[in-house]
């Protein structure tokens, strides 16, 4: 970033916090002192885990919600509301279906009392930019995903924002459809055609920010908040396949890996059982230490590689390589996955043998699961209802992700045969046969 831009910010965020009430009436932190400065010129990636508070950051950038503690300015100025200089595209698109395409991208214009012979002329310029000439009477319905992300991209640009702010807006895309995308408006960007000054970008995609930004940023969870700054002094275009861009998504990759000291929260959520467990499935995780054990990586592999081997994407990688470094049965380092000691004795056993170790490793390494184990050895029956785990972790999580952490004890367990789980009692219950000794 050139020093001129740091002399004219737009967005500035300051000691920003926003916390939820959850069901039972508890605050829940989804962000606390988030520093932030988006200057004029640049574009600026935020990367990080499902649930760390990228989105609503967003929101309380666009104005659409307000934070609890700290200030969101926009010009220097306090921001109460929508600001009419910040627009925002969404990921699921956000069309009206009843409209077409014109009636979509005008409709902004509409609100806002702009003149017709004025909206005509801007929707006209907004429509041909993005590619949608030819178009303008078709309904949603009718549209492929990539046309109705251009309506949802030509609808945020024909009110001619000085900011963009993009939700995971090419996700829904297949990957070439979201690269031809996102290529054409880094095209635009560059050209000047755009009325833009500055680009934040929310995304899963660890490439995508690289070809994009000119500085990445990497949320932290529970609560939300700026873990790491990656500056990028590529010049555009870039190409994917180029050495330094390989080198840069690798450190990324890294930082998107590695563990950061607790904070104060999350020692407290930890001492509560009540930990934030990556949302990945068993099998997944077989499949990648199987791969990491073939000939061809014999036991450690890049991480960009590997998503291109397992046929994963970023989002349904990372959360499988932060498992299995948790169980101990890999570790990442660098930008690199490597198999253990332990984990290549899980390869090589027998499906008893890998339940076995899976299991050794659950209640080594994640409280919760150890601590299931030892309330259903306390019970003379040997099972439980889930309500009183639930409430354990509703503690620090809302009711959906307390549900979804429980969920993921629950497959892991099963697996590892730690404990069982009833689908129409709704128990949790030792496995049958055993009188409450721990699977040796």
């Amino acid at each position: 970033m050139s020093s001129d831009r740091k002399t004219s910010p737009i967005l500035e965020l300051s000691a920003v916090g926003k916390s939820f009430r959850s069901a039972d009436g508890t605050a829940r932190a989804v962000l606390q002192n988030v520093d932030f400065t988006l200057h004029e010129g640049e574009i600026v990636a935020l990367l990080g885990q499902s649930g760390s508070g990228k989105s609503t950051l967003l929101r309380l950038m666009a104005g659409l919600l307000q934070a609890d503690a700290g200030e969101v300015r926009y010009r220097g100025q306090p921001l109460y509301g929508p600001a009419r200089g910040i627009s925002m595209v969404f990921q699921s698109f956000a069309l009206f279906p009843w409209l077409t395409v014109w009636q979509n991208v005008e409709l902004g214009l509409e609100a806002r009392g702009v003149p017709q012979a004025e909206r005509e002329r801007r929707t006209a310029e907004a429509i041909d930019m993005i590619g949608l000439a030819g178009f303008e009477g078709a309904l949603p319905r009718e549209l492929s995903g990539g046309m109705r992300q251009r309506v949802g991209i030509a609808r945020a640009l024909v009110v001619q924002p000085e900011v963009l702010l993009m939700d995971e807006a090419f996700s829904a895309l297949d990957v070439l459809t979201g690269e031809r995308l996102r290529d054409e408006i880094l095209q635009l960007w560059r050209s000047g055609s755009m009325p833009i000054k500055a680009i934040l970008v929310v995304s899963h995609n660890i490439e995508e920010a690289v070809m994009m930004a000119d500085r990445i940023l990497i949320f932290a969870s529970d609560p939300g908040r700026v873990r790491a700054e990656l500056p990028i002094a590529l010049p555009q275009p870039r190409n994917a396949d180029s050495p330094r861009v390989r080198e840069l998504i690798d450190e990324v990759y890294a930082q998107m890996t590695a563990r950061s000291p607790l904070t104060q929260v999350e020692r407290r959520a930890h001492a509560n059982l009540a930990e934030r467990l990556p949302d990945a499935d068993v099998s997944r995780m077989e499949g990648v230490l199987e791969m990491l054990a073939e000939q061809r990586f014999l036991g450690r592999a890049d991480l960009p590689r590997l998503v291109e081997a397992a046929d994963l994407t970023d989002e349904e990688l990372l959360p499988v390589a932060t498992a299995l470094g948790m169980l101990g049965l890999a570790r990442v380092e660098q930008g690199d996955i490597v198999i253990t000691a332990i984990g290549r004795r899980f390869v090589e056993g027998s499906k008893v043998l890998r339940q076995r170790i899976f299991g050794q490793q659950l209640l080594e390494h994640v409280p919760l699961v150890a601590h299931i184990r030892n309330s259903l050895e306390q019970e003379e029956s040997g099972e439980l209802a889930v309500e009183p785990f639930l409430r354990l972790l509703r503690e620090n999580l809302d009711e959906a992700e307390a549900g979804r952490v429980l969920r993921v004890a629950i497959e892991w367990g099963r697996y590892g045969e730690v404990f069982e789980y009833g689908y129409t009692t709704g128990l949790i219950h030792l496995p049958e046969g055993e009188g409450g000794e721990a699977p040796a």
